[in-house]
């Protein structure tokens, strides 16, 4: 038997329990299926796809499409297998052997986890006791790290919290200053009031991350980009594998863009139902984080994380226990669900607190 390499071994994969129960809350995929309109497009798509033949390398369309929504041309998007490989690109172009990444606990695992299988080193600081960022603290951390990449999530996962455009700021004129790229992950950009997007400039080191996961219904499709500087994106097709986007994905991708409006209203209704929440769980033993999200960090008083998100899958309810992630001790995280699910949750959170 052949031993993986040795820092390998000793990792911890990065995994969501996927349990069959009632009311599944743990991975903040959208409540909601995509509309049917947009079903029955893919469906004659189908048909029309040359099954023997190679799909679009560039996957010149979806990008087209994708910067049509953004503003931006096609040159400046680059799309792949969900933001995780949009990440994992990035990484393998931009870090690796002799390089590092920045980033802020406590925030997306995958971030850190990535950058080792790279082999890129990590510079880890960590975030204020709110969860906020602390801008002598990113000096401290790019002092000691001295980056190639650096990343911020907003709104950040798992805690739920916004970067605010005058922090996003300052960590990119940071970034400018040494020569790093800045990675802003928005995976859940759609349910926040403001977006980095409006950074992204043909001359600014900035690259910000999207997935059509969360708002646009499509978790089981796996597809993410990026919009950035076009030089940045030239780089990730070199590095990317040929071919690496099937020609069905594209199709999916190209064609929700047609469904804005769809997607706009769902949006809105997991806004409002995240209020709803929200407001519900301040009248209970637990303390709650806001959330710029389709989720929400909490923290049961005086008692284990662990029991009771045990307690919740007992009674049918899954949520993410957070409980061992960086400074989130006896933390959990609920993914607002349907005004049904989150019901369940509640009536099931509020027994196990009892």
């Amino acid at each position: 038997m052949i031993a993986p390499r040795a820092d390998v071994a000793l990792m911890e994969g990065y995994h969501s329990p996927q349990v069959d129960v009632p009311v599944r809350l743990n991975t903040n995929e959208s409540p909601e299926p995509p509309p049917q309109p947009w079903l029955d497009a893919l469906a004659a798509e189908v048909g029309r796809i040359a099954w023997h033949r190679y799909p679009d390398r560039a996957a010149t369309a979806l990008r087209e499409a994708i910067g049509s929504l953004h503003g931006v041309p096609a040159t400046q998007v680059f799309a792949a297998n969900g933001s995780n490989e949009v990440i994992q690109t990035l990484l393998l172009t931009f870090g690796g052997p002799g390089r590092s990444a920045a980033m802020w606990e406590p925030t997306y695992a995958l971030h850190s986890h990535i950058a080792r299988l790279t082999g890129t080193a990590v510079a880890v600081g960590e975030r204020s006791a709110d969860f906020t960022l602390d801008l002598a603290e990113v000096d401290r951390t790019l002092e000691r790290g001295a980056p190639s990449v650096v990343f911020l999530c907003s709104p950040n996962n798992p805690t739920g919290l916004v970067e605010p455009e005058p922090v996003v700021r300052a960590v990119l004129d940071r970034c400018v200053a040494r020569d790093a790229l800045l990675v802003v992950d928005e995976a859940y950009a759609q349910f926040a009031p403001w977006s980095a997007l409006e950074l992204v400039g043909e001359d600014v080191p900035l690259v910000v991350t999207r997935t059509y996961s969360k708002t646009w219904s499509m978790a089981a499709a796996r597809l993410g980009y990026l919009v950035g500087p076009t030089w940045a994106v030239d780089a990730l097709h070199k590095v990317v594998l040929p071919y690496h986007l099937d020609a069905l994905k594209q199709a999916a991708g190209t064609l929700a863009v047609r469904f804005v409006a769809e997607m706009d209203q769902r949006v809105a209704r997991l806004v409002e139902e995240r209020g709803r929440l929200v407001a519900a769980l301040a009248a209970l033993p637990v303390d709650v984080w806001p959330s710029g999200a389709n989720f929400v960090l909490f923290r049961p008083r005086g008692r284990a994380g662990a029991d009771v998100w045990q307690q919740l899958l007992e009674r049918g309810v899954l949520v993410r226990n957070c409980s061992s992630w960086p400074r989130l001790e006896d933390c959990l995280r609920v993914t607002i669900g349907t005004r049904g699910e989150d019901d369940a949750f509640l009536a099931a959170l509020e027994e196990a607190l009892t």
